[in-house]
């Protein structure tokens, strides 16, 4: 069964909260600091401790400089080169640079440039960068759970920041979010556009399916606002069997690309995380022969095939929409055949057998080894596992 996590940002949320919930979850300090580290950004170290906000306690996170920088003004090209270079899980440099090229894209946006022009201030620091890419690599950690969140609140009043006085949530923020559900409550800047990057990349804004919950962590802001407790709480646990999830569907229209393209395009959505893609023959406008190129996902890994389709696709856009799956509970067996071992995926609903299916791979290469039709290594799988279980 899929694992969940789900975000309940009621105090806000930054980056550093965001990991600290999820050190509280229980994701090993030493393990998240040694990928950090090879990122070779200037020294600096983590800061934990265990503190309370209006009666919760949860674990505390500052990123501690030796030497702070004064103004980091890093561009996208810079970080992308940091990230490129570093040991990270490749899925976690993905996750990190799509991060910030959300945050780089409303930056733009907000100064009337481009990307690759934009200089990161705040978010450029080293305290950013571990936030962010600390982020990417504690998801790793959990083992990639779909992310689901509550609508954080924004806050509100003036912030100084590097380009002088401005409102609460400051314009980063609001461009992020926008198209997501939030809550315009609360005094201060409750939500950063670091952890609006986050929440924009990794989570759907939706409740979760139901769950049976494993693990709870707390992760502490700095500020203790009067009215709320400046906290995000993290919950991980396994969906039930046979619920209802909810999944992300990117689909976008092509009506000039080639056989070789789309063919490629597939494989590597496959590859990056997609649930399953299809291509759906159409007819578009000015009686134009095209397809409609489908990918269904859970909210993890949306940003990433977003992102594998705006650049990869000769589409200029791509539409979103969130789609209910019932599933049933999976298990996998191993049964013996004449030709060697096959894995069976089982399918069950309320403890019953309802499908059982060999995996494919296994069966063609056995096929392929013993030079024998592939469905006749598919029906001795699928005979010996009812042998066994009857």
């Amino acid at each position: 069964m899929s694992r969940v996590l789900f975000l309940e940002p009621v105090g806000g949320i930054a980056g550093d909260m965001f990991l600290a919930a999820a050190i509280d979850l229980g994701v090993e300090v030493k393990t998240l600091e040694e990928g950090l580290r090879s990122l070779g950004v200037p020294g600096w170290k983590f800061a934990l401790s265990r503190q309370e906000r209006h009666a919760i306690t949860g674990t505390h996170l500052d990123v501690v400089q030796d030497a702070k920088e004064e103004h980091p003004h890093r561009s996208y090209r810079d970080i992308d080169a940091l990230i490129a270079k570093s040991t990270l899980p490749d899925r976690a440099k993905q996750v990190a640079l799509t991060i910030f090229k959300n945050i780089g894209e409303v930056e733009a946006k907000i100064h009337g440039t481009t990307l690759e022009a934009i200089h990161f201030h705040e978010v450029g620091g080293v305290d950013s960068i571990v936030d962010i890419c600390g982020a990417a690599l504690a998801l790793h950690l959990l083992g990639w759970p779909e992310v689901f969140t509550t609508p954080p609140p924004l806050g509100s009043g003036t912030i100084r920041i590097a380009h002088g006085t401005v409102p609460i949530p400051v314009p980063a923020t609001m461009e992020l979010l926008k198209d997501r559900p939030v809550k315009f409550e609360g005094r201060g800047e409750l939500t950063t556009p670091t952890g609006a990057a986050i929440l924009k990349t990794l989570a759907t804004f939706a409740q979760p399916p139901e769950l049976i919950i494993e693990r709870i962590g707390y992760g502490v802001g700095t500020k203790d606002w009067p009215d709320r407790a400046n906290v995000v709480r993290a919950s991980i646990g396994r969906r039930t069997s046979d619920t209802t999830s909810t999944l992300t569907l990117l689909e976008c229209n092509l009506d000039d690309a080639s056989g070789q393209l789309v063919g490629s395009l597939l494989e590597t959505l496959m590859s990056r995380g997609a649930l399953d893609v299809w291509v759906t023959p159409v007819l578009m406008k000015k009686s134009r022969p095209a397809q409609v190129l489908s990918v269904l996902c859970d909210a993890s890994k949306r940003a990433v095939l977003l992102d594998t389709l705006l650049v990869e696709s000769t589409s200029l856009g791509v539409r979103e929409s969130q789609v209910s799956r019932i599933a049933l509970e999976r298990r996998f067996d191993t049964v013996q055949t004449p030709y060697g071992p096959v894995q069976v995926k089982v399918g069950l609903r309320d403890g019953r057998v309802v499908n059982v299916a060999p995996e494919f791979e296994d069966c063609r290469a056995l096929a392929e080894a013993a030079k024998v039709p592939l469905k006749e290594v598919q029906q001795r799988a699928i005979a010996a596992w009812y042998a066994e279980a009857r």
